[in-house]
């Protein structure tokens, strides 16, 4: 079963993407993410719709 819920590290590598990448686009609100006990999380089928997304 996939997990629901994705780390920095998981969602890069599902990106192929570095951390820091992640963390650059996390703090310029370019992926969606939540803070979940202070951590920053992603939800998977949040990540999955906004990579289905149409870019503008």
């Amino acid at each position: 079963m996939d997990k629901l819920v994705l780390s920095v590290p998981e969602i890069a590598k599902l990106l192929d993407l570095s951390t820091a990448t992640v963390y650059l686009m996390v703090r310029n609100n370019q992926i969606p993410y939540k803070k979940l006990r202070g951590k920053i999380v992603f939800h998977r089928e949040t990540i999955e719709q906004w990579l289905a997304a149409p870019t503008a």
